[in-house]
Formats: C-alpha cells, sequence, structure tokens
C-alpha cells in the first residue's frame, strides 16, 4: 500500500502521519489484571509489490532523518546493505563516516526524478523508512546481546513450542486434579482418613557475628554473649525503620533484651540510648545489597536449595491424594511489630523448639521425625481437626497452625461450607430482622441494645469484635465493643435525619469512619445508651460477643454475626452485578461493572487501602496515551473518508478500492476500540485508587456467583481471577452452572 497513487496530502500531514504510526506500539494494563498490547495496524501499510521487493535486492533505502521526514519531497539517498551501523546509545544518531554526504533538505541536491518518484509514493516510504530503521537497530542489539553473553529473544519456533508445552501442562494438571467436591463428604465431623507429613522446617540456628563486626555501649567495644547478640541483631536490622524510634517499641525490646544477656551485661547495659549498632546494621545492609546484587547462578543455586526444602516439607498426603501445606516453615525469632499502636510491640519473639511443637497425623501415618536431639511436645491423631501442627506463641499467647494450602480439599470444603451456611441465612434474614426491629421497643435494656448491635451488623456489615484483655492489644474494637467516644449523634445533618456518625479503629487498626442515617427507634435507643456515660464508656455495656452469637445460633443453628458479613458482601455483589451489567456491552465494560459491584462490597466492608506513591504519574502517562490514541482515531477517520471520496470517483468496478476502503473501515473499528478500552482503564482505576477488592474477593464472595455470571456473559474466568486464585476456587468453577443464585 505504501507505493500507491491515492494517497495524497501536503508534507505537514505525511509528517503528522509519520508520528501517529509510532504511537501503536504503546502497552496499557487490561480491566481484568492482563498486560494487553495495543498493536494497531499502521495508517499505511508497509507491504511491498513483486517489483519493489526485486528492486529492494539491489538496493535499500536509506533510513530518513527527522528533517527528512518534514520535507516528503526531497530525494531518498541510496547506500549497501553491508554498511556497519553501530548505535552506541539508543535515541542517538549514528556518526557520519568520512566519505558519507550530509542529509538535509536540500533543493540543490534533489532531482527532478526523485521529487516526483517521492510525491508518487507519499508517506509509504517514510513507513519504509522507519520500518528500515527499526530493522536495523534491533540487529545492532541483537549484536550487543551477543557481546555481552545475555540471552538472545527466542525464535518464534520456540515460543510457539513453549506455549504449546504450557496448553499441555494445565491440560494434565486439570485432569489430575483432586475432584474431591464430587465424593461423598465425610460425617461426624471427620476431615480425613490418612494425614501423613514431615512436620514443620524449623529456620537455621543463629550464626554469630564476624570477629570484624562489633558492639559498642558507651564508645567502649563489647563482646556480647550468643543470646544477647541475636537479640541485638534484630534490633539492628530494623534502625532505618520508624519503629526503633518509638518509646513503646525501644522500652519493650530493651526490656526483653535485658532477659537474655549475662549476669555481668546486665550490670554493664544500662541504657539503650548509649548502644551502638552501627556495625551490626552496616553488615546487614552490606547482606541486603549482596543478595540483590546477587549472580543469576547465585540465584539459581539459591532456588534450588528453596525448592528442595519445599518439596521436603511443603506437601503432605491426605487421603492418599498429594496436597500442598500453606506455611509449612516455623517463624523465625525476632521483634513484634505489630499493627497501629500495638502496646507489646519491640517484645522478643522466642524461638520456637521442637519441643513446643504438637504433632497432629494418622495412626497409621509414619510419624515426622524432629530435628536431631529434640522431641516433640505431642503427636497427636486427631481426624476432626484441619492442623498439621501447632504451637503456643509467646507474644499474644495465641495457638498458631500449620495448615494446608488455600487449593487443598480441606480448605476448600471450609470454604464450600462458609457460604453455604450464608445461603441458608437468605430463607430466614427476613424473620431475624422482623424480630430484632420488634426487641427495638423491648422493656429489656439488653434486648434493646442486642437489636441495635444487630442493626449495625446487618445493614452496616460491621465485625462483631472480639472480647480481650484491656492493654493487651492495639486499641480496635468491633461492634459489641464500640465505646459512646466511637459515636456522635446528628438530629439533622448534610440534608438527612437521625444520623450517626462513626469513627474509629476496625481490625488492623484500619479507620472506620462513616455517617449514616437510621431509622428513629435506632436514634432514639442510642441517646438512651449514652446517658449518664463517659466517653470511655461502653455504648453496649450489656452486650458481649459471645452471648449475641448464643442469641444468633439460637435462631439458626450455626449462625454468628459473621455470617451476616458474608450473606450481605454475597448478596449485594449479585444484586450489583445484575443491575451493572449489559450482555450487549464489550469484554473492558463488562469488566468494568464487575469491579464496580466488587467495588460495592468492598466499600460495605469498609476494605480500603493507600494509592500507590507513583499512582498520580500512573494516571498521568496512561491519560497521554489516551489522547495520542485519539489522535490516531481521527487521523484513521480522515483517512477513511478521503479513500471512500476516491473509491466513490473511481467508481464501484475497482477491487483495490473497496479492500482500501475496508481496510480503513477496520482500522478506525480497532482504534475505536483500543480508545475505549484505555478509557474503561482509566475510570476503574480513578475509582479503586483508595479500595482493596482482592479483600472481599477472597473471602467474602461465593465465587460460584462470579463463575455463574461469567457463564452469563461470555467473559473469560481468567479475566476475573488468576491463577492462584482459579486453585483456591477449582471447587466452585468445577461444580457452577450458569443459573446459579446465591
Amino acid at each position: 500500500m505504501g507505493r500507491e497513487k491515492d494517497v495524497k496530502g501536503d508534507g505537514k500531514a505525511k509528517h503528522k502521519a509519520t508520528k501517529l504510526k509510532r504511537l501503536s506500539g504503546y502497552e496499557s494494563a487490561g480491566a481484568g489484571g492482563d498486560t494487553v498490547k495495543y498493536g494497531a495496524e499502521p495508517t499505511k501499510s508497509t507491504k511491498k509489490t513483486e517489483n519493489e521487493k526485486a528492486h529492494k535486492k539491489l538496493k535499500t533505502p536509506k533510513t530518513e532523518t527527522m528533517e527528512q521526514a518534514n520535507s516528503p519531497s526531497e530525494s531518498i539517498k541510496q547506500e549497501p546493505e553491508d554498511d556497519n551501523f553501530t548505535v552506541i546509545k539508543k535515541g542517538l544518531k549514528r556518526k557520519r563516516t568520512k566519505d558519507e554526504p550530509m542529509e538535509g533538505p536540500s533543493q540543490s541536491t534533489a532531482t527532478h526524478a526523485s521529487k516526483k518518484e517521492d510525491k508518487q509514493r507519499g508517506q509509504g516510504d517514510e513507513s519504509d523508512g522507519e520500518a528500515q530503521k527499526k530493522k536495523l537497530k534491533m540487529r545492532t542489539k541483537k549484536a550487543v546481546k551477543k557481546e555481552e553473553g545475555e540471552t538472545p529473544k527466542r525464535t518464534r519456533e520456540e515460543k510457539e513450542e513453549a506455549r504449546q508445552l504450557k496448553i499441555k501442562q494445565k491440560k494434565e494438571e486439570e485432569q489430575n486434579r483432586w475432584r474431591w467436591w464430587e465424593e461423598e463428604k465425610y460425617k461426624d465431623g471427620m476431615k480425613w482418613r490418612f494425614l501423613e507429613h514431615k512436620g514443620p522446617y524449623f529456620p537455621p540456628e543463629y550464626q554469630p557475628l564476624p570477629d570484624d563486626v562489633h558492639f559498642f555501649y558507651d564508645g567502649k567495644k563489647v563482646k556480647l554473649s550468643l543470646a544477647a547478640e541475636e537479640v541485638a541483631l534484630f534490633f539492628a536490622q530494623m534502625l532505618d525503620h520508624e519503629y526503633t524510634t518509638k518509646k513503646v517499641f525501644r522500652e519493650n525490646f530493651f526490656k526483653d533484651w535485658r532477659k537474655k544477656m549475662t549476669h555481668e551485661e546486665r550490670a554493664l547495659i544500662q541504657d539503650l540510648d548509649k548502644c551502638d549498632f552501627g556495625e551490626i546494621h552496616a553488615m546487614h545492609k552490606a547482606k541486603v545489597e549482596a543478595r540483590k546484587n546477587m549472580t543469576k547462578e547465585e540465584k539459581r543455586v539459591l532456588k534450588e536449595a528453596n525448592q528442595k526444602i519445599a518439596d521436603e516439607y511443603g506437601y503432605c498426603l491426605l487421603d492418599h491424594h498429594k496436597e500442598r501445606i500453606g506455611n509449612f516453615k516455623i517463624e523465625p525469632p525476632g521483634l513484634f511489630r505489630g499493627r497501629g499502636e500495638h502496646p507489646k510491640q519491640g517484645m522478643l519473639k522466642s524461638r520456637i523448639q521442637p519441643e513446643d511443637v504438637i504433632i497432629n497425623c494418622s495412626k497409621e501415618a509414619c510419624v515426622p521425625v524432629p530435628p536431631a536431639g529434640h522431641h516433640w511436645k505431642e503427636v497427636r491423631h486427631d481426624s476432626t481437626v484441619t492442623w498439621l501442627a501447632s504451637w503456643t506463641e509467646n507474644i499474644q499467647g495465641s495457638i498458631k497452625y500449620i495448615m494446608l494450602n488455600a487449593n487443598s480439599k480441606l480448605k476448600g470444603e471450609k470454604d464450600w461450607e462458609k457460604y453455604e451456611l450464608a445461603r441458608k441465612l437468605k430463607s430466614c434474614v427476613d424473620d431475624i430482622r422482623n424480630q430484632y426491629l420488634c426487641d427495638l421497643k423491648s422493656r429489656e435494656m439488653v434486648k434493646r441494645q442486642r437489636a441495635v448491635a444487630l442493626y449495625f451488623i446487618d445493614k452496616l456489615a460491621l465485625r462483631a469484635g472480639n472480647e480481650k484483655e484491656e492493654g493487651e492489644t492495639a486499641d480496635t474494637v468491633g461492634c459489641c465493643s464500640l465505646r459512646v467516644e466511637h459515636i456522635t449523634l446528628h438530629e439533622h445533618l448534610e440534608g438527612s435525619e437521625c444520623v450517626v456518625e462513626f469513627d474509629f479503629l476496625g481490625k488492623d487498626s484500619i479507620r472506620y469512619y462513616n455517617k449514616v442515617p437510621v431509622i428513629s427507634k435506632v436514634f432514639k435507643n442510642l441517646k438512651l445508651f449514652m446517658e449518664n456515660k463517659e466517653p470511655g464508656d461502653e455504648l453496649f455495656d450489656r452486650l458481649n460477643t459471645t452471648t449475641l452469637n448464643k442469641h444468633l445460633s439460637s435462631l439458626m443453628p450455626g449462625l454468628t454475626a459473621k455470617v451476616f458479613r458474608t450473606y450481605n458482601a454475597s448478596i449485594t455483589l449479585q444484586q450489583q452485578l445484575k443491575a451493572l451489567t449489559n450482555s450487549s456491552d464489550n469484554l473492558a465494560e463488562k469488566l468494568l461493572s464487575y469491579n464496580r459491584a466488587n467495588r460495592a462490597v468492598a466499600i460495605l466492608c469498609n476494605h480500603q487501602r493507600t494509592p500507590a506513591k507513583n499512582f498520580e504519574q500512573s494516571m498521568a502517562n496512561l491519560q497521554a496515551k489516551i489522547e495520542a490514541r485519539k489522535e490516531q482515531l481521527a487521523l484513521a477517520k480522515t483517512e477513511l473518508r478521503q479513500a471512500k471520496k476516491e473509491a466513490k470517483a473511481k467508481g464501484s468496478s475497482d477491487p483495490k478500492m473497496q479492500t482500501l476502503v475496508e481496510r480503513k473501515k477496520a482500522a478506525v473499528k480497532r482504534c475505536e476500540e483500543q480508545l475505549l478500552k484505555m478509557e474503561v482503564q482509566a475510570t476503574d482505576r480513578e475509582e479503586n485508587k483508595q479500595i482493596a477488592l482482592g479483600t472481599s474477593k477472597l473471602n467474602y464472595l461465593d465465587p460460584r456467583i462470579t463463575v455463574a455470571w461469567c457463564k452469563n456473559m461470555n467473559v473469560p474466568i481468567e479475566k476475573i481471577y488468576n491463577k492462584t486464585q482459579r486453585d483456591k476456587f477449582a471447587w466452585a468453577i468445577g461444580m457452577t452452572e450458569a443459573d446459579f443464585e446465591f
């Protein structure tokens, strides 16, 4: 097409066309999370006729400079193919050889024949020049890579072979997948019949500091005992973190550190401010840098060593099926950080020994062998639990477990049971709501408080809140543990009546702030609950999570406050998908609708995140690509109009002109689709910059709703769930039909 005579226009238009052709290689992330290359067809094809190919066997058009591109009427110089093009740096022009004439728009050196030829060829030769320039650059880059010893790019055949291998592996994986959901479920609470594993993997023992790395106290070198030195290293590793500047962290650390010191060390080291961890910190930073700068061979060796550990400890036999273990490694010792302003931050997390660990396996299985010189705390054979090993950590006194991976039978079965329980709530939720609304005017204060709490848990998806000892954890609360200071009542606010303003720290110290209009009965009861109370007093002083859940279980077996959160999240997704999605939408619009439905759930559940540091720059880059694509679309439309005009002038008998028009139409359509995709992506990014969609998608939304929606809307499941998520929800993908209703 580059040689077609129907392409016309002045030099300025041609320069603009050449400039915009370069935009077709832009990359942009797809709505489903995949990276998509927008390889739009150039506005002018670079295909050559047979005569042109024969001509190129003798001579190759020389790559044009930007000055020549601005003057398409200039002559096109020819030079041999075997010239040495050495690119010193990407983007820089090569140096002119001694005998090579200067390039540029010189009217005196341009012949009449070359002007005529350039006018006939138009932008086609500019495309040829750009293509030739890219080929030469790629040839040089390949030569440089070969010299530097880098792995060359794979050939087309190699890429196709790798693709076919990936498809084959995927099929084999699917065939070997354990379809446990098709088997009969165990009764009487039994989770498995056979369980065998290697036990947990323990972190390596502490290695002393090198002889040239020292700890100083009050300016003097001090040789610490191994136990004290290890804890000192934990603190030194965190010197760049703000934690080490916090008073609570420093006090807790120093207190626990002194417990590990010898009597002589405690007598000497009395003040943390006089301690100098500089050399230890420098050693740690050097090790971090060394890890970053490891060679490929070193990385390969490390990867193989880790894989060997994972192969030995990372799998178990569950009912004679090989299943992956989620967390097979015991946490190494270190300093506790916690979330928010945790009162125990800085305390020492003790090293877990085999004597602290309880092993769980079947009686017929081989009991895991403990490390040499050690023994297990206990070996159990409890088939009613899903954990493989457990121990009690020393900071919170909580029990830690080694469990199976998220895509295992035990985890999948637990998820399925969770969503089935939430589905059962659908059949009796109206009765429960009617009851708590009636209890709002009960003569018993405990029933009124329970009714208001249930109203909040149901309507706002608040967590119930766990009971805990004061001062032992961060100051986080749930519905039942709300204090008077956490809510403010407004008779009238922003055009609404009976508004409750919530402001407190929820799970993981994430702030919950919301202004919610409530019914008048709830508002009046809140006023009553707050009478004669101080800001630090409990709002629901006659209610706790245990009594609330006991009441709920009497209404429906297995019902707890947490089930309301799962139910409301899933039912909201289903309702939003029905309201937002249109089957006639294209894929990008359907994905935007799904993310908006997911976003509604995330807002309901208060799943927030901090925008990325480079968010504004990323959005600016995307907007620039959108503007460039708009220009390309405008040019494509102009060329389509011109092609139609010329086709009309020549009549419908010319098949070449009709083919040209069809190509221009396809180019316009492609540009429109790509522009729409980019605009949808920009909207999606902006709407979700402070909303975390992943938490609700993985933990609160019944995956069968998503699978059914994908089947109904012809959306590939890969656009919603990544590989890890598809493995986790394999049971839902395998059992769900398009007509599923939550």
